[in-house]
């Protein structure tokens, strides 16, 4: 096992979390996860996220290691009622993806639709709180990922946490790293930072 924070540089600066952050994959972390005390800790700054309203438009559901059988169960049946066909490899990949990683948090975006505040927004908020999280937990020495993929866009799986008006804004796994990250490919400046120039009368 790597020690937590081998594979960073200098996490002291706050521009260094950020510039050394990156994801790993679920399925290549291993333990330690964070404690009670450091999740509470992690889902405490998620929650510090943009806000307009003050509506808290999200949840944070916590997936404890005793019930990872529970999910893969209620994902199983989720993926077999909308393909029942499945094959062994897609059932197997819903056993992996339930399993994987120490730690599982799963975000919601609920949105207030009695609210002023434009839905879409509040689900800017909802993806702000998921970037809080993969930030926190790199600066207390963890990888993380978000992931979302079909059990996201499922209603059966959606039900499991939250009723019509929720959505799964994605599946957090949190752990420590099986081995050092080599960092992905970043956009360029250029492609993504332009300078406004007002169109001419």
């Amino acid at each position: 096992m790597i020690a937590a924070n081998a594979m960073f540089n200098d996490l002291s600066s706050p521009l260094s979390l950020l510039e050394t952050r990156r994801s790993a994959k679920p399925r290549d972390m291993i333990a330690p996860g964070p404690d009670e005390a450091q999740l509470h800790h992690i889902l405490a700054i998620a929650s510090r996220t943009p806000d307009h309203g003050k509506l808290a438009p999200w949840r944070f559901i916590t997936v404890n290691e005793d019930q990872r059988p529970k999910l893969e169960a209620k994902l199983r049946e989720a993926y077999l009622l909308a393909k029942p066909d499945a094959g062994r490899l897609e059932l197997e990949s819903i056993h992996e993806f339930a399993h994987q990683a120490p730690s599982l948090v799963i975000v919601l975006s609920v949105p207030r639709t009695d609210s002023q505040i434009p839905v879409w927004e509040q689900e800017l908020s909802a993806g702000a709180a998921c970037m809080n999280l993969l930030s926190a937990a790199h600066a207390l020495g963890f990888t993380a990922c978000w992931l979302t993929g079909w059990a996201a866009y499922s209603n059966a799986v959606r039900d499991l946490f939250g009723g019509p008006g929720t959505r799964i804004a994605g599946f957090m796994f949190i752990g420590s790293p099986s081995r050092p990250l080599e960092e992905r490919p970043r956009p360029e400046f250029g492609s993504v930072v332009q300078t406004w120039t007002p169109p001419s009368a």
